[in-house]
């Protein structure tokens, strides 16, 4: 070929070139890349966000609110729905990264994809599968209500690097019901026994009880779970001692070791409800698996944060902290179950949790009043052993308010140093300090009907050492006479002493056996559902 016939061609390339190049960039400025939907981001920011609403008005607290209900009662309200966030909106991008499309899914193939115990097969299985498929509203209601948790468990367990089965195993313990309690005493949506439940660090005290606490239970469970893992090296055997204690699996265990016998779950001997146990875990994990197999509708649940914790700096009134959140009582209470009186402790409660949109609400109507007072309650300690009319006298509401609101039976006497839950009014209105708000406790006393006898004074006696020989202590003889602690008695002082009243001959001998023995059976019955009964949390 001529070569001057290719010079055309070379000088016109060029020309071509940048004509395209400006079509090109022509094209890019007109038409909008397109950018991913909010429900694509990671599940840590794809919070769903609204617009902070107006300031609420708080009206004034009450000198004495009004007795609250109890906390362990019907199973938990539904939870308030979750805003879904299925419109598209614009994501900041690292201008050097690569724009990639992320699957999207719920919570529940989220659970899906963490599986990683070995599946049960059994005649067990099959059975609970059936009892569950037979039952789709308790089904509904029961994963209606673990809307809130789910994925803070599942984030839990993802970041400990555990299966996701064990955020189906609340469905097992309570039905996802934070405030459950069993026979046991065993309480929350993990239930925990209480001496377990100190153990793992979970406060119990007059105020608060860790074990119904959502972040504290499941930070305490997944801990349990971990060192009955390592302990058995099976997580059929862990969730068996999680249910039956690791003391009875550990002995299940040598017995089939010393017959022969093989060493796993299905093969050990065992109550019932522990044979039951994983079987019935296993039967809603493959009901979450194929929930279309099963006849059986998930609701849907979304993959991100349902909740946000927010410090809490002033003591403030349970009715008006889910007010300033913008939230309902039964919402508000369904997130922070742990409270067991009308008001939150700054100083033993240093967080609360709520919906994550109402989180800024609750915060700026905190900051709105700020200089008003949040709380009609406060602690007051005994200074000595008294009847519920001379407490309330003392603190300025009626005896039956007294008895309601801090649970004190009839003819019960509240023994020196409980706390009580009195009106925050006068010389009391103050926030209620660390040490009472961690400790706080209420002790009681059967209420003794006493007699009035007049002593002497011996020379030497001092008001211990005249107390001590009646049987009474000396605040309540030096009460009683109107007295100093330190007070000097001189020789043949008369002073006043209430002891208890004696019984008749015929009656003295039962009534004094019957305490001890009632005491025993007590024992017997605190002892026996520790060593026997299922729940060893």
């Amino acid at each position: 070929m001529n070569p001057t016939a290719l010079a055309p061609a070379r000088l016109i390339r060029p020309s071509w070139v940048l004509l395209l190049a400006a079509f090109l960039s022509g094209c890019a400025t007109s038409v909008p890349s397109p950018q991913p939907p909010m429900e694509r981001l990671p599940a840590a920011e794809a919070a769903p966000t609204t617009p902070t609403p107006a300031v609420l008005a708080v009206p004034p607290v009450p000198p004495v609110p009004p007795v609250p209900a109890t906390v362990t009662g019907p199973a938990m309200p539904s939870a308030p729905a979750v805003t879904e966030m299925n419109e598209e909106r614009p994501v900041a991008l690292n201008p050097h990264a690569i724009l990639g499309l992320q699957e999207q899914i719920d919570i529940w193939e989220r659970i899906r994809r963490g599986f990683a115990m070995p599946d049960l097969n059994s005649p067990l299985v099959r059975n609970r599968e059936q009892w569950y498929a037979s039952r789709p509203d308790y089904m509904l209601r029961m994963t209606e209500r673990s809307r809130p948790y789910l994925f803070h468990i599942v984030e839990e367990l993802e970041r400990r690097k555990m299966p996701t089965e064990l955020a189906l195993l609340p469905f097992i313990e309570s039905a996802f019901n934070p405030q459950a309690v069993s026979s046991a005493k065993a309480a929350g949506m993990w239930q925990f026994m209480p001496a377990t439940g100190k153990y793992f660090d979970l406060k119990q005290n007059l105020f608060r009880d860790e074990r119904r606490d959502v972040l504290e239970s499941t930070r305490a469970a997944l801990d349990y779970l971990q060192k009955l893992y390592t302990l058995f090296g099976d997580w059929h055997l862990a969730l068996a001692a999680y249910n039956w204690g690791e003391g009875s699996v550990g002995r299940a265990l040598a017995r089939n070791r010393a017959q022969g016998k093989p060493l796993t779950y299905s093969d050990l001997r065992m109550p019932n409800e522990t044979r039951y146990y994983v079987p019935k875990l296993q039967a809603v994990k493959n009901i979450v698996a194929q929930p279309e197999a099963f006849n059986t509708e998930l609701p849907l649940i979304q993959n991100h944060r349902y909740f946000k914790s927010v410090a809490i700096e002033r003591d403030i009134d349970v009715a008006i902290a889910a007010k300033l959140a913008n939230v309902s009582l039964e919402d508000f209470k369904a997130l922070n179950p742990a409270m067991n009186r009308p008001v939150i402790l700054a100083a033993g409660t240093p967080q609360i949790l709520l919906p994550w949109d109402n989180a800024t609400v609750f915060q700026t109507n905190v900051q709105a009043h700020s200089e008003r007072r949040l709380s009609s309650w406060t602690a007051w300690q005994a200074p000595r052993t008294m009847r519920a009319e001379e407490v309330a006298k003392q603190v300025g509401m009626s005896a039956e308010q007294l008895r309601s609101v801090n649970g004190i039976p009839a003819r019960m006497l509240v023994k020196a140093g409980s706390t009580l839950l009195v009106p925050r009014q006068g010389k009391l209105d103050n926030d209620v300090t660390e040490h009472l708000a961690d400790n706080g406790q209420l002790l009681l006393a059967p209420e003794v009907v006493l007699r009035k006898i007049m002593v002497k004074a011996r020379s030497g006696d001092t008001l211990a050492r005249l107390a001590s020989r009646h049987g009474v202590s000396a605040a309540n003889v030096a009460d009683w006479n109107r007295l100093k602690p330190n007070a000097t008695l001189s020789n043949g002082q008369i002073l006043s002493i209430y002891v208890p009243a004696k019984a008749s001959r015929k009656s003295a001998p039962q009534r004094s056996k019957a305490p001890a023995k009632t005491a025993a059976r007590s024992d017997k019955r605190s002892d026996k559902p520790a060593a026997k009964a299922a729940p060893k949390r």
